[in-house]
C-alpha cells in the first residue's frame, strides 16, 4: 500500500447517543509506515495542540448501531482504522475530540484482562448507593488520568458513553470488572447448577460477551413507567435451548450467561432500530432502557439465588426426569420416523448427557409423549382430527376419492383413500393390481389395505389406500367394491394376491369376470411348509415350472418337479395350475408374478405404521407426492415415447438379437432361429409361437 490521505473531523462532540456532532473538516495525509504516535504527532501538529495540556481521543464511525463510535488507542486498533480508511476515505473520517472532559478509550491491561475473566462478586466502589445517574461531564471529582479499559472478547467492559453511573467517586480504579453476575441456578439435567437472572444493568450500551460458561439467567420485566423496579417476577418459561441465540427478549425467559443476555439485547436493537443504555447495575440485578427519553421500554434482569444444597446430595434419580420431560428432551430425535430409537437408546442419552438415571418405563412413556407432541396429539386426537385432514385434502387435490365410514355410535370402522394422479394414471398402466394387507403397530391397531400396480418404468404405482379394522371377508369386500367404483372394470383385468381366504371370498364377489392369480412365492413357502424334506429340489423345479411360458415345457418341467417330490402334483393341481403358472393363465399377468411390488410398499411403510392414524395418512400422502413429482421430472427428460427402463432393456438385447437368423415369410411375418429353436413370429396378431411376445 502507498500513502493515504484522510479525512479528520476536528472541534466536534460525542453525543449521549455516540454520534459525533459539530467539527470541522481537515486533511492529512499518512505515509505507508506511519505508526499510532505518530499519527497522534501529526495531528497535534496539524491542529497546533499539546497533549500535555489538552486530552485528545480518536475514534471513527463504525455503522453499526450497536457500536456507532470505535476508539483509535494503539497501534492495533489504528490498523484497524486504516483497513476501512482503505475501502473509502470519504466514508470513515477520523474523529478528533479535545478537551479535559472526554473520556480516552484506552487499551485494556493485561491486569484488567485477567480481573475481568475472574468471575467472582466483585464489584464497582460505591456501586450500592447509586440511586441516580450522575453526569460524567460535570463532575469535577472524576480524574482525568484514569481511562475505562476497552472491551475485549474475554472482557466485561465496554467503551462508556458520556453518562456512567459507575464514576460516581473521586477515584475509580481502571482494572475493576463490571459485576460478573456469575452464580449457579437449579437445572433439570444437573442438580448442583444454577445461573442468573436479569434484572438492572449500567448505563452503556455493552457489547455480545463471548467465552462465557454457559450460566443461565432469567428476564424478568418489571414497570415501563416510574423509577421504581416494579414487583419482582420469578418463574420462567423456559431455559435456554440449543440452536443459536435467536435475539428474543421475553418475560421470564431464563438465560445461561450474560454473554447470551447482552447477544440478545444488541440482536433485539439492531432488528427493531433503537439503542439502548444501561441505567442501573449493582451485583445482583441490572436494568437496560432506551437512550430515548420519552420512551418507557426497559429490560430488568436478576441474578438466581445459589444453590446451597450439600455436595454430597446428588441423587442420581431425580424426581424432575418425568416422563414428558424427557419426551422434550428427545422428542427431535423421533421427527424422522424411520429410525429406530428405542428406549433403551432414551436412557443411555439421558444418562450420557444430563447424568440422570431414568426408567424402562420412564423412557418408554417419555418416547409415547413425544410421539404425541410431533404427530397431532394422541391417538384418540388423531381420530378426531381425521374428518378435518381429509376435508383439507379434498380441497388441496380436486378428484380424489376419499371415503370414510363410521359405526352406529360414530365409532371409526373404514377409511378409503384413491389420489387424483393415481385414478388418471391408471390407464396408462398394465391391468394387472396387487392388493395387499399390512397390520398397524399404533395404539388401537388395525390393517391397511393397499392396492399397487407397475408403471411403464417398472416402478411401484400406488392405487388406493385403505384402513380397517381386522382383515375378514367383510373389510376385504368393502375395499374391494371402493377399487371397483373408483378405477372401474377392466375385461383383461389380472388381480394378484396371497392365498388368504377372506381375499378370495372378495376377489370372486366384486370381480367375478377379472382373472385372480396367486403369488408365486407365498405358494412356494407353503409347499416348503407342506414338503419339509425335499426343499432344495422343490424350490428348483417350482420357480422354473411357473415362468415358462410355452406349454410343451411346462409338461415337461412339471414332470421333473412332481417324480421328485411325491404328492406335490395333486396339492399344485388342487390349488389350480391357471393361478401360479404362466402358461395356463386365461389372461395375461405380463411378468408379474409375484406380489412383490405390495410388499415393498408396506416395507417403505414399515417404521411409520406406529403413528396415529392422521400423521400416518398424511406420511403416506407425502410418498406418493414425492414419488410422482420425481417421475413426472424423470418422464419430462424422455427423448422417445418409450420409458427409460424400455430403452434399457432394448439396448442389452441388440447384441442377443443379432446372433439370431431371420427368415422372411411375407412383409409381417418371420421364422426365427436361436440355436436349436425355431419360432414364428406374426406382427400382425402380436404373436409368437415362444408364446413370450403375447405373454408379456
Amino acid at each position: 500500500m502507498g500513502d493515504l490521505a484522510i479525512w479528520l473531523r476536528v472541534g466536534g462532540k460525542i453525543n449521549e447517543s455516540l454520534n459525533y456532532v459539530g467539527g470541522d473538516y481537515e486533511m492529512l495525509l499518512l505515509k505507508k509506515n506511519v505508526t499510532y504516535s505518530r499519527l497522534r504527532k501529526m495531528i497535534s501538529e496539524l491542529l497546533n495542540v499539546d497533549e500535555s495540556v489538552r486530552k485528545m481521543e480518536l475514534n471513527f464511525e463504525t455503522g453499526l448501531p450497536f457500536k456507532p463510535l470505535y476508539g483509535v488507542t494503539d497501534d492495533r486498533t489504528f490498523e484497524l482504522y486504516m483497513h476501512h480508511a482503505r475501502q473509502d476515505s470519504t466514508k470513515y473520517f477520523l474523529l478528533v475530540t479535545l478537551g479535559e472532559e472526554s473520556v480516552i478509550h484506552g487499551k485494556c491491561s493485561d491486569k484488567a484482562k485477567t480481573e475481568a475473566q475472574n468471575f467472582s462478586d466483585s464489584y464497582i466502589p460505591g456501586l450500592d448507593s447509586i440511586n441516580e445517574v450522575p453526569n460524567v461531564a460535570n463532575s469535577s471529582n472524576v480524574a482525568e488520568d484514569h481511562v475505562l479499559p476497552e472491551l475485549f472478547t474475554n472482557s466485561y467492559v465496554n467503551e462508556m458513553p458520556m453518562e456512567m453511573p459507575c464514576l460516581a467517586h473521586s477515584q475509580f480504579v481502571a482494572p475493576t470488572p463490571i459485576p460478573s453476575f456469575v452464580d449457579v441456578l437449579p437445572n433439570a439435567s444437573e442438580g448442583n447448577e444454577r445461573g442468573t437472572r436479569a434484572e438492572d444493568v449500567c448505563t452503556t450500551p455493552v457489547e455480545p460477551y463471548h467465552n462465557v460458561p454457559p450460566i443461565p439467567i432469567s428476564v424478568v420485566e418489571a414497570d415501563a413507567k416510574g423509577s421504581g423496579c416494579g414487583d419482582q417476577i420469578y418463574v420462567e418459561e423456559g431455559i435456554y435451548g440449543e440452536g443459536g441465540i435467536s435475539g428474543e427478549i421475553e418475560e421470564h425467559r431464563i438465560f445461561r450467561s450474560k454473554n447470551e443476555l447482552m447477544t440478545c439485547l444488541s440482536i433485539t436493537s439492531m432488528r427493531e432500530k433503537f439503542q439502548y443504555k444501561v441505567f442501573k447495575s449493582k451485583p445482583t440485578f441490572v436494568v437496560v432502557r432506551c437512550v430515548h427519553t420519552s420512551c418507557s421500554w426497559r429490560v430488568r434482569v436478576k441474578k438466581l439465588k445459589k444453590h446451597t444444597c450439600p455436595t454430597d446430595f446428588k441423587p442420581v434419580r431425580r424426581r424432575q426426569a418425568t416422563s414428558w420431560v424427557v419426551g422434550e428432551c428427545v422428542k427431535r430425535r423421533l421427527i424422522n420416523p424411520d429410525r429406530v430409537y428405542r428406549p433403551q437408546d432414551m436412557m443411555d442419552d439421558m444418562k450420557r448427557k444430563f447424568g440422570v438415571d431414568i426408567s424402562y418405563s420412564i423412557a418408554w412413556r417419555g418416547r409415547e409423549c413425544a410421539y404425541d407432541n410431533l404427530h397431532l396429539g394422541t391417538p384418540e386426537q388423531s381420530y378426531k382430527l381425521l374428518p378435518g385432514y381429509l376435508h383439507m385434502l379434498m380441497d388441496t387435490n380436486p378428484r380424489s376419492v376419499v371415503n370414510l365410514e363410521v359405526s352406529d355410535g360414530n365409532k371409526f370402522q373404514y377409511l378409503f383413500i384413491a389420489f387424483a394422479a393415481s385414478i388418471h394414471g391408471f390407464s396408462y398402466c398394465r391391468p394387472v393390481i396387487n392388493i395387499d394387507v399390512t397390520h398397524l403397530k399404533g395404539k388401537y391397531r388395525g390393517v391397511l389395505f393397499t392396492a399397487v400396480c407397475h408403471d411403464a418404468n417398472q416402478q411401484i404405482f400406488p392405487l388406493a389406500f385403505g384402513v380397517g379394522d381386522f382383515e375378514n371377508d367383510a373389510s376385504w369386500t368393502w375395499f374391494l367394491r371402493k377399487v371397483k367404483s373408483v378405477f372401474g372394470v377392466n375385461p383383461a383385468l389380472v388381480i394378484v394376491s396371497d392365498r388368504h381366504r377372506s381375499i378370495n371370498n372378495a376377489v370372486h364377489e366384486v370381480f367375478p369376470q377379472a382373472f385372480h392369480g396367486i403369488c408365486m412365492y407365498h405358494l412356494l413357502n407353503n409347499l416348503k411348509t407342506k414338503f419339509r424334506n425335499e426343499t432344495k429340489e422343490l424350490e428348483q423345479h417350482y420357480i422354473r415350472t411357473a415362468k415358462t411360458y410355452n406349454l410343451q415345457d411346462f409338461h415337461v418341467l412339471f414332470y421333473t418337479l412332481c417324480s421328485a417330490v411325491p404328492g406335490v402334483k395333486e396339492y399344485l393341481e388342487a390349488v389350480g395350475l391357471d393361478r401360479w403358472t404362466r402358461s395356463h393363465a386365461p389372461s395375461r399377468r405380463y411378468n408379474i408374478m409375484t406380489t412383490n411390488i405390495s410388499e415393498s410398499l408396506n416395507a417403505v411403510l414399515v417404521k411409520v405404521r406406529e403413528l396415529p392414524i392422521t400423521a400416518f395418512m398424511n406420511e403416506i400422502r407425502l410418498l406418493c407426492q414425492k414419488w410422482f413429482h420425481e417421475r413426472r421430472t424423470k418422464a419430462g427428460g424422455c427423448t422417445s415415447m418409450m420409458s427409460k427402463d424400455v430403452e434399457t432393456k432394448l439396448e442389452q438385447r441388440k447384441d442377443r438379437a443379432q446372433a439370431m437368423g431371420v427368415i422372411c415369410a411375407d412383409q409381417y411375418t418371420f421364422d426365427v432361429f436361436d440355436g436349436d429353436r425355431n419360432y414364428c413370429v406374426d406382427m400382425t396378431s402380436w404373436m409368437c409361437t415362444c408364446r413370450k411376445f403375447q405373454l408379456d
